[in-house]
């Protein structure tokens, strides 16, 4: 009796090969779930860093474009500042850089290409580096982080949009007299993950109302 009981319990004392598969199944699956919540923690840690980073860009983007004057004839038209019709304008201002005209711009309309159409989201501060690719740049055109530790900002891309306002406080505004210019400028700094600002610029100048 007593030999039968002894038996019993060293057979109790071990692991089957199903309760063994089903040990390893379970631990399999919680390491699985550990790692997912690890690596969700982990991205969520850099994005504000990521995040702040694109805000700087942008804001600095819209900074510039905004600094440059919005008149209806060509800031190089001597009388720009006092024209009231701007079929007397020496250069008209249009969509689209005039020959020779760089960065930092010096009318907000020469930030798009000569076909623009109102709205639409261009790369207006790009270059093609080394490799082809469009990269974000800055006045002088050189990409972003260029010369420092990473090299240049890579997956950081900008766009701007210019909408001229139709009706604002009571304004009117077209083509030919864009009174109120909508600025949009958008940083992208991952799949689905963006920063936008809005900013209005007025022209001040006389013009034909």
């Amino acid at each position: 009796m007593c030999k039968v009981l002894r038996n019993k319990i060293a057979l109790q004392r071990g692991l089957t090969i199903v309760e063994l598969v089903i040990f390893i199944v379970i631990v399999g699956i919680a390491a699985a779930v550990l790692m997912q919540v690890m690596n969700l923690a982990n991205k969520s840690s850099t994005d504000p860093a990521r995040r702040k980073q694109a805000l700087l860009i942008a804001e600095a983007y819209m900074e510039e474009v905004q600094q440059a004057q919005f008149t209806a004839c060509d800031p190089s038209d001597a009388n720009a500042a006092t024209i009231t019709d701007p079929n007397q304008c020496a250069v008209r201002e249009r969509f689209g850089p005039e020959p020779g005209n760089v960065r930092p711009f010096d009318n907000i309309n020469d930030y798009v290409p000569q076909n623009y159409v109102p709205g639409n989201a261009v790369r207006a501060f790009a270059v093609t580096d080394s490799s082809g690719n469009l990269v974000d740049a800055d006045v002088s055109g050189n990409p972003l982080g260029a010369g420092t530790v990473g090299g240049n900002l890579s997956g950081i891309t900008t766009t701007l949009a210019l909408n001229p306002v139709i009706s604002l406080g009571g304004v009117s505004s077209t083509l030919n007299n864009m009174t109120v210019m909508q600025i949009t400028i958008t940083t992208t700094y991952g799949p689905g993950q963006s920063v936008t600002l809005d900013g209005y610029r007025t022209r001040y100048a006389p013009e034909v109302r």
